[in-house]
């Protein structure tokens, strides 16, 4: 008996040995065929002992520098934006460590030592400052760090619905606790087996119907790649948030803060564990932490956009590329170094339809026409 049980045993370990190489191969032709079928956009420059993604277009100044947030996407989170700010001056797209084309860093995640890498991959390129950084979610709190250890090569700022340094304790006062920063056992399970292809045969880990094609090929084709990545960042944001809280004060720098106003939906609130109400004090406290955001600089403008989600980009690109050439229009009027100057009178206050003003720097975003380069269009008020 015990010698069938043996014999038994060691032919499912041969099985599953057997299975785990076919699975390695699998992803080995998947990763090979993702890299033919979708090189990486730009350039992969050197930054010391990896690679780093970023694709440059355009001409003008200052550059643009998109970052995104914490998630698989990398530059495509900007494929609906950045061509079209790429008409009106010289734009920057690129993927962190470790995310889709980038090679992966080994580590904890230092947001510092990220910054570093953006600065290294910039110069590479010979893109030279003055850069606006444009940051989503998570991108927020990167660009300030990335703008508190360049202070004297940002010149402006644009937050796309972005992460704020004090966003987990000010939501737990409220009785709201959303922690992703401390991955279960199973998401760092999938991460080590990431090998095996397993993450892209995960539905909830894929991205869906609600991005654009092409973002949902490519961004599939290289989750495998791109998951260990988003679990080693969200391990760091914490630390990442608590080091970006240092680099707050913006001085006067141009600054244009875009908030989310769509309702989160059922399936967004049942993922996070929320009930409606939890959402409706989320909703709350996150217009205020948008509003300390804006007040970071003493020219900084908030404008909400009522039928966007979190990924404002993609649900109104045409407001993200707006707010981006406003900043752009502002930053080639500046005289000299924006945080060393005094906030002139006005403002902070925002032009309406027919020239009226707001009172708060706030404004809320109607869906206008496509605006000219340089002389964008927010109709419509906060009440």
């Amino acid at each position: 008996m015990q010698r069938w049980m043996k014999r038994a045993g060691m032919g499912i370990a041969g099985l599953l040995f057997l299975l785990a190489l076919c699975a390695a191969m699998a992803e080995h032709h998947a990763r090979r065929r993702a890299a033919l079928e979708y090189p990486a956009p730009g350039r992969l420059v050197d930054v010391g002992d990896r690679r780093i993604q970023i694709d440059c277009r355009g001409s003008g100044s200052p550059t643009v520098v998109f970052e995104s947030g914490l998630d698989t996407l990398g530059a495509l989170s900007w494929t609906e934006v950045g061509d079209s700010v790429a008409t009106t001056t010289r734009t920057c797209t690129y993927s962190r460590a470790g995310l889709v084309w980038s090679d992966p860093s080994g580590g904890p995640f230092d947001v510092k030592a990220m910054a570093h890498d953006l600065h290294a991959a910039l110069r590479a390129s010979a893109e030279h400052p003055p850069y606006v950084m444009v940051g989503h979610s998570m991108g927020g709190p990167y660009s300030l760090v990335f703008t508190g250890l360049y202070p004297r090569e940002v010149a402006g700022l644009v937050l796309v619905d972005a992460s704020h340094p004090d966003q987990v304790e000010r939501l737990r006062d409220v009785g709201i606790k959303i922690d992703e920063t401390n991955p279960s056992p199973m998401l760092k399970a999938i991460a080590a087996l990431a090998w095996s292809g397993l993450p892209r045969m995960i539905p909830a880990l894929r991205i869906g119907s609600n991005r654009p094609i092409h973002v949902q090929r490519v961004g599939n084709a290289y989750l495998a790649t791109s998951f260990a990545a988003v679990l080693r960042e969200l391990e760091g944001a914490n630390a990442a948030l608590a080091t970006s809280g240092n680099y707050r004060n913006l001085g006067d720098r141009p600054l244009m803060v875009l908030t989310a106003g769509k309702a989160l939906s059922d399936d967004t609130l049942k993922a996070l564990k929320l009930t409606r109400a939890d959402a409706n004090r989320l909703g709350v406290v996150w217009r205020q932490l948008h509003d300390e955001e804006t007040a970071w600089s003493r020219r900084g403008r908030q404008i909400v956009v009522p039928d966007a989600s979190h990924y404002i980009q993609f649900d109104r690109p045409d407001v993200v590329i707006a707010a981006v050439r406003e900043v752009v229009g502002d930053v080639r009027e500046l005289p000299a170094t924006p945080a060393a100057r005094p906030s002139p009178p006005g403002r902070n206050a925002a032009p309406g339809p027919a020239g009226q003003t707001g009172s708060a720097g706030s404004t809320t975003a109607s869906r206008p026409a496509p605006p000219p380069p340089l002389a964008p269009q927010f109709p419509g008020r906060v009440d």
